[in-house]
């Protein structure tokens, strides 16, 4: 069964806070939750499916339902790291196209910036193989850099640009952490953390959270909101596979070609994209994986803004992304789609804006490009 045009993403919110040393982290989610539902002009009481993932507290959508007084009769707690909430939106469809739930409320929470500290996975299979080499998020994507520039001459300049265009956008947000313009020179000018990775290569830390709100076609037609359409989802994971493992794509190779069929167009189609954007060469190796360029030609791909809005061929991340707005709970998949509906409503800042976006893509990564993850695609349309 395809989901293509069975359900609609008509509630979405940001939280406002990069620090939240007061709130809880249920607190959050529920704040994004009720902001979800005001923009969808629903309540609590429709809500009839909850999704969530491992940044909710407790037992997850256990305590997440009863904190909030919701009354379900479908539940999903998927865990693909910062791919959960495209997986949930591809999944809130599946549900809805079987009559599981007809509004499906999606959350995500976390205080990475207040609340640091993350108990070390020991129980995880590989934890004994790995944990002696010293492995950190940050040498797992300086790896893949370092191989993709082996492999086909990228340089620190070309990913550069990527942050470049990211805090182009930022400027414009209010609620960006980081809202100063940079250049190709300050990126690689900053401090190097993981060679070939620069500071200004790395995504922020910030506390937040944000929400969204999935219905049946039947209640899309009630809600008085811009109507963004889910026409394809994908998700693929990637592993070691005993060691035969090329650093140099992502699990984004099969998710994007499952979403894009599903959606039936192509990628030269897209008039905007999320990507996930933990480091440079996070957006590089998906963009070449999802088929904006061919494998190796991301660096001239990005260069010379081809990011930036109203400038380059592809606008990402209007929003400042990861690299500059926003990563809350360390997973950058939600505010993605966020700012993938803000831009097919419409209601992007005027200075981001993409002109006549009616297609648009979120892709989210979970895990590390560099040993094992999933990715999930979502192709989103504006109904006219």
């Amino acid at each position: 069964m395809s989901i293509n045009g069975i359900a609609y993403i008509m509630g979405a919110y940001e939280h406002p806070t990069r620090k939240a040393p007061d709130k809880t982290i249920a607190q959050l989610h529920a704040e994004c939750a009720a902001g979800a539902l005001a923009d969808a002009g629903l309540t609590l009481s429709d809500v009839d499916g909850y999704f969530c993932a491992g940044d909710a507290p407790g037992m997850g959508p256990v305590s997440m339902i009863d904190y909030m007084g919701l009354n379900v009769r479908h539940i999903d707690s998927t865990e693909l790291g910062g791919a959960s909430y495209m997986a949930h939106i591809s999944h809130a469809a599946q549900a809805i196209a079987t009559g599981k739930c007809s509004v499906a409320l999606i959350t995500l929470a976390g205080k990475p910036r207040t609340s640091p500290h993350q108990p070390p996975r020991t129980t995880t299979p590989e934890y004994s193989y790995e944990s002696p080499y010293g492995t950190t998020v940050v040498n797992s994507y300086g790896m893949c850099a370092a191989r993709h520039m082996y492999e086909f001459g990228t340089t620190s300049e070309q990913l550069a640009w990527i942050k470049v265009a990211a805090s182009h956008h930022a400027q414009h947000n209010p609620n960006a952490m980081l809202q100063n313009l940079v250049t190709v020179e300050d990126v690689i000018n900053s401090p190097m953390i993981s060679d070939p990775l620069h500071r200004l290569d790395c995504c922020i830390v910030s506390d937040g959270g944000g929400a969204l709100i999935v219905t049946s076609a039947e209640i899309a037609k009630q809600i008085n909101r811009p109507k963004v359409k889910i026409i394809g989802a994908g998700e693929a994971n990637k592993g070691q596979n005993g060691g035969m493992l090329d650093l140099t794509y992502s699990a984004g190779q099969k998710s994007g070609k499952i979403a894009f069929a599903e959606a039936g167009i192509k990628p030269s189609d897209i008039k905007y994209a999320s990507i996930y954007d933990s480091f440079t060469i996070t957006v590089l190796i998906q963009l070449e994986d999802l088929g904006f360029c061919a494998k190796g030609d991301g660096g001239k791909f990005v260069m010379d803004g081809n990011l930036i809005s109203g400038v380059g061929k592809l606008p990402f991340n209007t929003d400042g992304g990861g690299l500059c707005n926003n990563h809350p709970a360390n997973r950058g998949g939600m505010t993605k789609i966020i700012e993938a509906v803000r831009q097919l409503r419409g209601e992007a800042h005027p200075k981001v804006q993409v002109k006549n976006c009616d297609l648009a893509i979120a892709h989210g990564t979970g895990g590390m490009l560099g040993h094992r993850h999933a990715s999930a695609t979502l192709i989103l349309e504006r109904e006219s």
